[in-house]
């Protein structure tokens, strides 16, 4: 019986005709230091410059995944991969796969995800003309630290293509996203999964093809971008609402009493009607942020988080309905003031327009908002029952 295989180095491929077969020869190199049983295996996305004939010839095990993307020919071919631990870089030899044996140590040592790191910040190199300055100084640098600011993780190169993990990894991280961005996806999901993640340095080198790359640095970054804020939505809603509604509320409630001189600018009804909607569209954020986390965990995209499921409990339907209908009232009453002065005035043109404005603002903005609540508090709890089976933390 053939010793069972315990390293994968997976590539995805595709038209790799002019490098494939050094990254296949640095590859049985990197098995070979790293002293375990291994495979190469070529995940090929429908190469048609004959990449396959070359993989097979140099030794490696091809597998054909039909659907097209990154994201797909990485899920695919770690399905069919007889390692327990899989190796995944590019195949147009910017990485050394002769280089294994430094990811083989880290999983011998429990680690579940073994992440690359080109930027000197993690020990790593970047050689002259490996990186477009737009992806080194900017792109790699600037999403780096959004994903790490965002989700605490330790790494410092969020997006380095050499990287390793093991089955049970793979397994729990319930990859889905088929094109660039599957390579934040899986950071980001080891993350929140609380798995073992560590770097090791690498050197990027300048690749060996003359074709132009598959990457396309304005559209996959905003994609990889894109994916980081829908995957966190106390940075996409929570904290730009909290902000947004705190100054808003304040400045509202100062320039409901009178107005306000800066210098030579005078903050008045004008501005009112500007606080006002900042207080509207932060308490909207804010609910937005509640309903995509609650929704997020019922599918399991997301993991349990403790915090919210206190707050949750403390908030119940009934304490949103009593605190908005309290919010709806006071603005009503107001509202009703405001007309009674107006009668008073025989619903003729009233002394002030701005005392009238004063009133009338404020007044509208809290129905609004007493609404708002109302009907978020019954959304939320719509979000409470079960979804497709699965239940989220109880409130």
């Amino acid at each position: 019986m053939p010793e069972p295989v315990q390293l994968t180095i997976l590539m995805p491929c595709l038209n790799e005709a002019e490098t494939l077969a050094r990254c296949i020869e640095k590859a049985k190199t990197g098995i070979e230091k790293s002293g375990v049983p291994g495979e190469i295996l070529v995940a090929d996305n429908g190469s048609t410059d004959g990449s396959q004939a070359i993989a097979e010839k140099t030794g490696a095990r091809v597998v054909a995944v039909a659907e097209k993307g990154y994201g797909n020919a990485l899920i695919w071919g770690t399905r069919a991969a007889r390692g327990k631990w899989i190796l995944m870089g590019d195949a147009d030899d910017s990485y050394d796969f002769s280089e294994a044996d430094r990811f083989v140590k880290k999983f011998g040592e429990g680690y579940e995800l073994v992440m690359g790191c080109r930027l000197p910040s993690g020990g790593g190199r970047i050689l002259p003309g490996a990186m477009p300055w737009k992806n080194r100084w900017l792109g790699n640098p600037t999403l780096s630290f959004i994903g790490r600011l965002f989700f605490r993780c330790p790494a410092h190169d969020f997006h380095c293509g050499l990287r390793g993990y093991t089955r049970e990894a793979f397994e729990a991280m319930d990859l889905q996203t088929t094109g660039m961005e599957f390579a934040s996806e899986m950071v980001i999901k080891a993350t929140l999964k609380k798995l073992r993640i560590t770097e090791v340095p690498v050197t990027l080198s300048k690749d060996g093809r003359t074709r132009p790359p598959h990457l396309k640095p304005w559209r996959d970054g905003w994609r990889h971008l894109r994916f980081m804020l829908l995957f966190s939505p106390r940075w996409l809603f929570l904290i730009p609402g909290l902000v947004l509604f705190f100054i808003g509320a304040c400045l509202s409630i100062a320039l409901s009493i009178n107005a306000i001189p800066i210098g030579a600018v005078t903050l008045n009804v004008g501005t009112l009607m500007v606080t006002c909607m900042m207080a509207v569209v932060g308490f909207q954020l804010v609910a937005f942020a509640f309903f995509t986390k609650v929704f997020a965990i019922a599918e399991e995209l997301l993991p349990d988080d403790p915090r919210l499921t206190r707050v949750l409990k403390f908030l119940t339907l009934e304490k949103g309905l009593v605190f908005s209908a309290v919010i709806f009232l006071v603005g009503l009453g107001l509202l009703a003031r405001a007309a009674w002065l107006w009668g008073q005035a025989h619903f003729g043109e009233l002394p002030s327009m701005e005392e009238n404005l004063r009133r009338l603002i404020p007044a509208a903005t809290l129905v609004v908002l007493g609404i708002q609540g109302i009907f978020s508090s019954f959304f939320m709890s719509a979000l409470g029952l079960k979804t497709k089976g699965r239940k989220p933390p109880a409130f």
